[in-house]
């Protein structure tokens, strides 16, 4: 078996170094996610490519790809006439991912606003800087949900 796609050695270490700390993955889910990034053209990668390139056991790789399929990381489709599942980048997560941004930034306004009502003195001086963050959590919140609507 081939390689169905090339891949730059450092960006791929990169990647995965990246992947692994931003979305929290173990590092085979990390290597596998990094590694569809370089699929292009969306041919899609199949099961036994990840498990002879990246040198992994059949029940890891497995593991892995169940894990970025909840997290929606990515995504899978049978090819006509074929019974290989095929592996992609799930486009939309950049959505997802900002959507889940803008649920915690709302979350904590709210948090933030029932404290300050609970709360029985109003020291002026505190009150300027967390009138502050949450003009800076508000702010954000608008810029994300706009660029959210160009995606």
């Amino acid at each position: 078996m081939h390689k169905s796609i090339e891949i730059d050695e450092k960006i791929f270490q990169d990647a995965v170094k990246f992947y692994g700390t931003v979305f929290n993955l173990p590092p085979l889910a990390s290597k596998i996610y990094a590694y569809l990034l370089f699929d292009y053209e969306k041919v899609g990668i199949a099961f036994d490519e990840f498990v002879e390139v990246l040198s992994a056991s059949k029940s890891s790789v497995s593991t892995s790809i169940s894990l970025l399929l909840n997290s929606e990381l990515i995504v899978d489709h049978n090819k006509m006439d074929e019974r290989k599942r095929y592996f992609f980048i799930n486009d939309g997560y950049k959505k997802i991912r900002f959507e889940k941004i803008v649920q915690k930034m709302k979350d904590e306004l709210k948090l933030l606003d029932d404290l300050d009502d609970f709360k029985k003195n109003h020291d002026v001086s505190h009150n300027e800087k967390i009138e502050a963050y949450k003009a800076l959590l508000n702010k954000n919140i608008i810029n994300i949900q706009q660029s959210l609507n160009k995606l």
